[in-house]
């Protein structure tokens, strides 16, 4: 372990963070059972992204679009529907197939995520653009499609898989408290799960995400949630960390790195064969910093948007990275800045 805390603090962005040192050694007995694989830095087109270490594609070649443009009606507390906001708005099915055989012709587009603010009961209705999905896979096979599913059924989850999406991503919360206080909403944990049972059922590639903590930046579901996504034949796990700044002042505080570094230790030992990715939603600055660094020692398998510090650690704990400019949960073939070094756990 010592020799890890001596390679971290050897990376100028990393220096004067501080670490967890037994969480630290207990990444470093775990990478020893199970090597630490090859890593993806994703870098999508939902923002702008530059780092002394990497940086973002200047093509939109994987956009998200918002079927509601900034409008939710759950208005959960950690959001505030900001999460929407940066989208480009597609609010009816004609302008999402117009914007994106633009962005094909103009900018070599891939792929997109589908997204949009959900109802009161925590459903998307996305109904009416299914028709432009199919006509878009069909003018286009190798497009990518992901989309935000919120919570479906057995049948709507078979409807987005005959309309051509690949990748299905839903939040998994494991508490009850989570859903009623933070979401507004009067649905049970036994939904979430039924909604990841149907999602599997399907032949898409099924990523669910849990955020380390919502319950107002408590650890509470987080690992009831990682026992339902377990039980079901997922493709990727994707976490990501609760962010107060979309919140009301003084509702949420930020979650310690220790214990988000915890999480992804445990996800990574009970997940063994699938992808555990860290998502592009977590807490900016040094605490960014060394979360990035606890996904690189813990063996995640991608990082999107990568803070400064996390490709100079893969490189030091000897992890082969490469680079991808879509969306964690989906590869669309673009990859770039393959880094061939032997991968070591020691």
């Amino acid at each position: 372990m010592s020799d890890w805390i001596e390679r971290i603090h050897a990376i100028e962005a990393l220096e004067d963070a501080e670490f967890d040192r037994q969480l630290v050694s207990d990444m470093a007995a775990q990478a020893q059972r199970m090597p630490l694989p090859a890593i993806r830095f994703s870098t999508p087109t939902f923002k702008e992204y530059d780092t002394g270490e990497v940086k973002g594609c200047s093509k939109n070649s994987f956009p998200a679009f918002s079927i509601t443009g900034s409008a939710c009606g759950l208005n959960c507390d950690h959001c505030q529907t900001k999460i929407l906001e940066p989208m480009i708005s597609a609010t009816q099915p004609d302008v999402l197939d117009r914007k994106v055989r633009e962005l094909i012709a103009t900018q070599g587009l891939q792929g997109f995520l589908l997204s949009g603010g959900s109802n009161r009961r925590n459903e998307i209705h996305y109904e009416r653009f299914y028709p432009v999905l199919e006509t878009l896979k069909r003018d286009h096979p190798g497009l990518k499609i992901a989309i935000h599913t919120a919570l479906t059924d057995s049948a709507g989850a078979k409807r987005m898989e005959a309309a051509g999406v690949d990748t299905a991503m839903m939040d998994v919360i494991g508490a009850e408290e989570t859903i009623r206080q933070v979401y507004h909403l009067e649905r049970s944990v036994d939904d979430f799960e039924a909604t990841l049972a149907a999602l599997t059922a399907t032949r898409m590639e099924v990523s669910p995400h849990i955020v380390i903590g919502l319950h107002y930046g408590e650890l509470l579901g987080e690992a009831n949630a990682l026992d339902m996504v377990a039980r079901y034949p997922t493709h990727a796990l994707v976490l990501v960390v609760i962010m107060p700044f979309y919140a009301k002042p003084g509702t949420f505080k930020t979650p310690a790195t220790g214990d988000v570094g915890r999480i992804f230790l445990q996800a990574r030992a009970r997940l063994p064969d699938r992808q555990v990715l860290l998502g592009c939603a977590r807490p900016a600055g040094m605490h960014k910093r060394v979360t990035d660094a606890y996904a690189v020692m813990a063996g995640l398998d991608g990082i999107a948007f990568p803070a400064e510090g996390a490709m100079s650690l893969s490189a030091a704990l000897q992890r082969p990275w490469i680079q991808e400019h879509s969306c964690c949960s989906i590869k669309v073939g673009m990859t770039r800045d393959v880094v061939q070094v032997r991968s070591c756990a020691a």
